[in-house]
């Protein structure tokens, strides 16, 4: 490593604001801040002595993931040849999966380095995220066009037409998944987009549980023979990322044990979705609608609830910034999750219109949070 740091040194000054390469700036200190905390001091009060910045922040959000992945690589894998060895399966599963995941970081890579060198600042760190979080939401055998063009969308129209990362209104990896699943909607769902096997294909257990009009859901997935055992686990039909509730709970704990995410949100989160769906049971038996009999257990195990509240809900940028506010944004978002599934059978997902919601009203929530503290302390001044 210390020659590494000999040639960066070496190469740094070229890059300086009078240096011949100074327009290429950020792609300079993209390589340098990856491989070494920044050696930058403050001048001037306030000094903070942390070697934690925004990239090793969002590092940590890789590593949250990397259980998801390898999990989801293995369940590709499996899906496609239940009867085949692991080692098949998982060579299968990094056939699929890998592509979609290097695709999305170089197209998405290239858009944010032309941002970074047109308006003259760094590459910003979100992106180690969003390329990775985009592949984990679609199906494993999307063509890898379509990841580009939605890797593409929600880069560009997501994050940088709103001034980059710290100023985006909505989630881009969401942005993204959204462009892709109302382009092209054919790639996006129905029971052939979820195994690489045409003679594997399965219905997800949420399409299973919305497939016969008055019955009960759950009775269908029972009857499908997905447990809840094999809804936690994972080793079922779905997005990449989102079938293995396990390897979500460890990348949660990761993300909460070092305080990257807010754990209000993921709490408001489950309330709001226990709440929504205890209120949906007591529906049940006046209407047809088999989702209506889904417990809180069954809509948190299946779908890609977790995975959306723990990876996305959570985003610092988009989400509600105040501790109330957090709690309303989670809740709102875990309630609209149920409504969706309940009310559009169309739409048996719901979790990324949801967050989407969620983001747009985060501000609004924030506001009103902000606005009843101001007047409570105005009431008590005046009681002075």
């Amino acid at each position: 490593m210390s020659a590494l740091r000999s040639i960066l040194d070496r190469l740094g000054p070229h890059f300086s604001p009078e240096g011949r390469w100074a327009r290429y700036a950020p792609l300079y200190e993209m390589v340098d801040t990856i491989f070494y905390t920044p050696a930058i001091a403050t001048s001037s009060a306030p000094h903070v002595r942390d070697a934690v910045d925004m990239k090793r922040s969002m590092a940590t959000v890789i590593i949250a993931l990397l259980p998801v992945l390898l999990f989801g690589i293995f369940n590709t894998g499996y899906l496609a040849g239940p009867e085949r060895g692991v080692v098949w399966q998982i060579q299968t599963g990094l056939g699929a999966v890998l592509p979609l995941v290097l695709v999305s970081y170089i197209v998405g890579g290239v858009w944010e380095l032309l941002f970074a060198v047109i308006r003259r600042h760094e590459i910003n760190e979100g992106f180690l995220v969003t390329g990775l979080l985009l592949p984990l939401t679609l199906p494993p055998d999307i063509p890898l066009w379509m990841v580009a063009a939605g890797i593409s969308f929600g880069v560009v129209i997501g994050k940088e037409v709103t001034g980059g990362t710290g100023y985006n209104i909505f989630n881009p990896a969401l942005v993204a998944r959204a462009f892709i699943f109302f382009a092209y909607p054919s790639e996006m769902s129905g029971d052939a987009v979820w195994s690489l096997a045409d003679e594997m294909t399965r219905a997800t257990p949420l399409a299973v549980a919305s497939s016969l009009q008055g019955a009960d859901g759950v009775h269908l997935i029972e009857q499908a023979g997905y447990s809840l055992q094999q809804l936690f686990i994972g080793m079922v039909p779905g997005s990449v990322g989102g079938t293995s509730k396990a390897a979500i709970l460890l990348g949660a704990l990761v993300l909460l044990v070092t305080r990257i995410a807010n754990w209000r949100i993921m709490a408001g989160g489950l309330l709001g979705l226990v709440l929504a769906a205890a209120g949906a049971n007591l529906m049940a038996p006046s209407f047809d609608n088999p989702v209506l009999y889904l417990t809180p257990l069954h809509h948190l195990l299946t779908g890609g609830f977790a995975f959306g509240l723990v990876f996305m809900a959570t985003d610092p940028v988009s989400a509600s910034q105040t501790d109330r506010g957090r709690w309303i944004y989670g809740m709102m978002i875990g309630a609209l999750v149920v409504m969706i599934r309940v009310l559009n059978q169309a739409f048996v997902e719901g979790v990324m219109l949801a967050i989407l919601l969620g983001n747009a009203f985060a501000a609004m929530i924030d506001y009103m949070v902000l606005r009843q503290n101001i007047a409570k302390r105005q009431r008590a001044y005046a009681k002075q």
